[in-house]
């Protein structure tokens, strides 16, 4: 009896045998993907705001992969999914990234891949940023400083990722109330930071006062030739109603930034949607809006740019391949 035994394999243990499972998932996943991604136009690109999420295992990444190498190598495995032709990047908005970190990125994305750099805090918030505390009320000297923003991002993305680098996403917070300029002064001082903003880079304005969300400012990005970036965010109107606006008619590419439910906070959807490996709250109105948006940029032969954060719905890689097929449907000849 042992020796007919030793004939046969021994029984896989539970943890092989979920990773079968998930690579096996992952395999259907991205055929799935490739289907719809050869269904939309080049000018379009899904992806999500950033990427080292262990709980995306089966939908993005490989089984195996340690949590910490995800920030350092997950960037390659990313790139494979049809569907993520870009990515939202975060991080340069806390801190100057190394131009080594953006050599090693850079090596690890195919070509006409583009990822969405947000400026850093330190250019673009009127108050001295602060992380992780109360913050400060302290004015900040180099609010629209154009040459702290090529110091830290641009000349080190120039240097060692320009052919990967799409829009630069940059980020107005709101501030405090006692903080917040007029309007017009805001945009007055805005016309001369992108007055002197190289144009070896595009530009994606994105505003979290819908206060300033008028026809100047739209008058003010078409002037210079920058695109509107709508956000769906908790303290913002819906993208109709920036739309309504600000049309995606006068720059070359828009980016649509799905962050929050309006009347929702970050903290509360993290607890809430982690490990965000599931749709938790599919959010049909949000999908209905980046659909009328993203087709309509699309006609007019705009270059479009969509990234979902986790806490938008639960799992950016799920939302975007929902948002893609119905794109895809909407594209289809009637």
């Amino acid at each position: 009896m042992t020796d007919q035994l030793t004939l046969f394999e021994p029984p896989e243990d539970a943890t092989t045998l979920a990773a079968r499972r998930l690579t096996a998932s992952l395999d259907a996943r991205r055929e799935a993907a490739a289907a719809i991604a050869a269904r939309l136009p080049e000018g379009l690109a899904f992806g999500t705001s950033s990427w080292a999420f262990p709980g995306w295992t089966g939908l993005v990444y490989p089984p195996g992969l340690a949590a910490g190498a995800l920030g350092r190598e997950g960037l390659r495995h990313y790139a494979r999914h049809p569907l993520l032709r870009t990515v939202g990047v975060d991080r340069t908005y806390y801190a100057p990234m190394p131009v080594d970190d953006l050599r090693a990125w850079s090596d690890q994305v195919p070509d006409g891949f583009r990822a969405c750099f947000k400026a850093p805090a330190a250019v673009t918030s009127r108050l001295t940023p602060s992380f992780g505390g109360r913050g400060t009320h302290a004015p900040n000297p180099d609010f629209l400083s154009v040459d702290r923003l090529i110091a830290e991002l641009l000349e080190p993305l120039y240097v060692a990722f320009h052919p990967h680098t799409g829009p630069i996403v940059i980020e107005f917070p709101p501030g405090t109330r006692e903080a917040r300029q007029p309007v017009a002064a805001f945009l007055d001082a805005l016309d001369a930071f992108f007055t002197a903003l190289p144009r070896e880079f595009t530009y994606a304005i994105e505003i979290r006062d819908s206060a300033v969300l008028t026809p100047a400012y739209r008058a003010l990005l078409a002037r210079h030739g920058f695109a509107h970036t709508y956000n769906y965010w908790s303290a913002m109107p819906g993208l109709a109603a920036q739309a309504a606006v600000v049309p995606p008619d006068d720059a070359d590419a828009i980016v649509v930034r799905l962050l929050l439910k309006p009347g929702t906070w970050y903290e509360d959807q993290r607890e809430r949607f982690a490990p965000f490996n599931r749709l938790v709250a599919p959010d049909e109105p949000m999908r209905d809006e980046v659909v009328e948006l993203t087709t309509t940029a699309l006609r007019r032969g705009r270059r479009v740019y969509v990234l979902v954060n986790n806490k938008a719905e639960g799992s950016s890689p799920l939302t975007v391949e929902a948002l893609a097929a119905r794109v895809a449907d909407a594209l289809e000849p009637r």
